[in-house]
């Protein structure tokens, strides 16, 4: 997130443990079968302001789950604990993690700003106000839904294909169309140990 759209500014210490706490709960799982229970009262106030995260976690550079939320419902620090443990053992696309693979492991976390819904009225007026490399997008058209975090712009740099791919991934058609569809943009701040 950039500072002129949040007032959020983590340490490096903050962020560090961020980061073991999203490892503690995933190893917490292991043994546990549930996320780490975390009290934030015994973190820093920065990191028990309501803020939501998504959790990214890769094994040789490859993804082997992400999960998070897209509001802000319980401080950041539980956020994480919770969101990478369902990165590790309930994103559907994976079987959950085994023992073996904890220690080859790269977790990566996304703190999100808070949602601001985009005005439009056709797809080049909403493409006009996308930043690529910025801003990622929730797009909802009745009850389908979907995301994708600004870290996606590696991989699909072009703003129609971006969109295309967030279409897809709600479910619709890449050219799918109406009136009714809503998007919202927010940013993302990333944490991750060799940022």
């Amino acid at each position: 997130m950039s500072s002129s759209e949040t007032s959020l500014s983590l340490s490096l210490a903050q962020r560090d443990l961020l980061l073991d706490v999203a490892d503690a709960s995933i190893e917490h799982g292991l043994t546990a079968g549930r996320p780490l229970p975390v009290v934030s009262g015994a973190h820093p106030p920065p990191l028990r302001v309501l803020l939501a995260t998504f959790v990214t976690l890769r094994i040789d550079g490859e993804l082997r789950g992400c999960m998070g939320s897209l509001e802000a419902t319980e401080p950041l620090v539980e956020n994480v604990a919770r969101n990478a443990f369902a990165a590790a053992f309930r994103d559907p696309r994976f079987p959950p993690l085994a023992a073996a693979e904890f220690a080859r492991l790269d977790a990566h976390l996304s703190i999100l700003s808070p949602p601001q819904p985009l005005g439009f009225a056709s797809q080049a007026e909403l493409l006009a106000l996308v930043r690529p490399g910025l801003d990622g997008l929730i797009l909802i058209e009745g009850p389908r839904r979907g995301t994708l975090l600004p870290a996606v712009w590696e991989h699909l740099p072009d703003p129609h294909e971006f969109l295309a791919h967030l279409k897809r991934k709600a479910g619709l058609p890449p050219t799918y169309w109406s009136d009714t569809l809503r998007v919202m943009r927010y940013t993302a701040e990333s944490v991750a140990r060799y940022d």
